[in-house]
């Protein structure tokens, strides 16, 4: 136990002696470092020191730079306004001198005026010296009147008055009846030259069918085909279609003929069909009959939407419209009623907007003027009055029903639009070439032309050509001069105009040939 106390204390004391020394160890390193931060501390702020002053020397140069500058700009500165008080002094000064010239002139203006005052007060006493004396004068002027004529001055103003009211009545009578010569006379170039002017602005395309169709066959052995075992074909066909069909003699041809101008069309395309198909019986004739009704109702709706667009309104009823595409497949003298409808349509907008009139309701008057040809057919009565019904019951405006109803005078107008239909109708259907005429009239007419070249001396032969557009007249050169020529075509050109009625203009040629012929023997 002894040894182990003594072992024990041995090392407490060691540790103890070992403790001590290293907590003066520990001071002493502490107390080194503190020396070194201060000196490093002090090193840092001696630095600092110099930047400072390093710093403040250069703020110092800079300042005084900045100064420099900023006396130099105060010097220019002062400098430019110096110039601008300099050129402002001159202007003043140029101004005072121009102000002190006017008021110079003013006053001797003045001065002037004054002189003229002057002047004027003198002529006015003169003025009423004188205005004093003509009244003198005038009184004893009239009193000689009087004395003379014996009339008092109210006598002698009633008798003026009363032959001065005669001549004004006169005057009057005489100017009113020329205001009305020239007014009518106004009137007439006015509407002649409305209408001029709508014809020349209008041209319009024009088509011309016959009331029958030919449909052309490939060969001869087709027509039995059409026609059929026992007609069995061609009874369905005529049954489906409303038509007749002709077969005659006529070499790879067949003939379609109706009245109703869609159903001939109806026909003619569904044996166009067959014909290209090549199976033609009962059933399949129904089939494409059907077929073509139905694709024919498509392009009425839509030729009637094209004449609507065509002429420019809009607002029109979906059945006028339908019924309006049917006039497409109408004819009336060879004139395509749908394109007359809108010719006339286009005449009447140019017509009304001359005139001040509603151009739209114009407009629509034309265009459906003549819808009633679309449904004479099924409604009794004038195609004007059947139109009239039919667009009043599908919500047209009372001036539209009644330019419609009136523009063959089965009724009256109510204003303006039913004369201007029948005018543009009228136009329309004379024109030129608008309607063809009659195969009687045509040879009559050139049989005319013809006999009139005979009748003149030295003719030998006469020639209507070109349609009777031209007439040709070849004379004997040994009785007919050239100067004898020229008269004679002017002569028949005259003698045309006075005896015939055409469209349009004759052409007159006179030939005049001289033919040497000789034989070498």
């Amino acid at each position: 136990m002894s040894w182990l106390s003594n072992h024990y204390f041995g090392a407490l004391g060691v540790f103890l002696a070992g403790l001590t020394v290293g907590y003066w160890l520990v001071r002493w390193k502490e107390r080194g470092l503190l020396d070194a931060a201060t000196r490093e501390s002090e090193l840092r702020l001696q630095d600092a020191q110099r930047q400072a002053e390093s710093i403040l020397r250069e703020a110092h140069l800079k300042g005084g730079e900045q100064a420099l500058r900023m006396g130099r700009e105060l010097e220019e500165s002062y400098g430019e306004r110096q110039r601008e008080v300099v050129e402002v002094e001159k202007r003043l000064i140029e101004r005072e001198s121009r102000i002190s010239h006017q008021a110079e002139r003013i006053v001797r203006e003045q001065k002037t005026l004054e002189q003229q005052q002057q002047e004027l007060q003198q002529r006015s006493v003169l003025l009423e010296g004188f205005s004093a004396e003509l009244k003198q004068n005038d009184l004893r002027s009239r009193q000689r009147l009087e004395l003379v004529s014996r009339l008092t001055e109210a006598d002698a103003k009633a008798l003026l008055l009363k032959d001065v009211e005669h001549a004004a009545l006169k005057d009057a009578s005489d100017l009113s009846r020329h205001i009305m010569d020239e007014a009518k006379a106004r009137a007439e170039d006015k509407a002649r030259r409305i209408i001029s002017i709508a014809i020349q602005r209008y041209s319009g395309v024009h088509s011309f069918e016959s009331s029958s169709a030919t449909v052309a066959l490939p060969s001869e052995d087709l027509k039995g085909r059409i026609i059929g075992r026992e007609g069995r074909n061609i009874r369905a066909f005529e049954n489906a279609t409303g038509v007749t069909v002709l077969i005659d003699d006529t070499p790879n041809a067949v003939v379609l003929s109706g009245f109703d101008p869609v159903r001939r069309e109806v026909a003619r395309e569904s044996m166009s069909r067959l014909l290209l198909d090549g199976r033609i019986h009962p059933t399949r004739i129904e089939e494409v009959v059907l077929k073509v009704s139905q694709e024919m109702d498509e392009a009425i709706l839509k030729a009637g939407e094209d004449s609507v667009h065509r002429v420019g309104i809009s607002g029109v009823n979906p059945e006028i419209v339908r019924v309006l595409g049917r006039l497409r497949f109408r004819h009336s003298f060879s004139q395509n009623v749908l394109e007359h409808c809108i010719e006339v349509a286009h005449l009447m907008g140019l017509m009304a907007s001359e005139l001040g009139v509603d151009v739209d309701i114009a407009k629509r008057c034309g265009l459906l003027h003549d819808i009633g040809k679309a449904l004479d057919q099924e409604v009794q009565g004038p195609h004007a009055i059947v139109g009239a019904d039919f667009v009043r019951r599908h919500g047209e405006c009372p001036q539209v029903v009644n330019g419609v109803a009136s523009h063959h005078d089965e009724v009256a107008p109510e204003g303006p639009y039913g004369i201007l239909v029948s005018a543009a109708d009228a136009i329309s259907a004379s024109r030129p070439g608008a309607r063809s005429e009659s195969l009687t009239t045509y040879i009559k007419r050139v049989e005319s032309l013809e006999k009139i070249g005979l009748s003149f001396r030295g003719v030998e032969k006469a020639f209507a050509v070109q349609a009777g557009r031209e007439l040709r007249i070849m004379v004997q050169p040994q009785e007919v001069s050239d100067d004898e020529a020229y008269q004679m075509a002017k002569a028949i050109s005259r003698k045309i105009e006075e005896e015939l009625q055409y469209p349009g203009q004759i052409r007159v040629t006179v030939l005049r040939e001289t033919r040497c012929v000789d034989f070498a023997k």
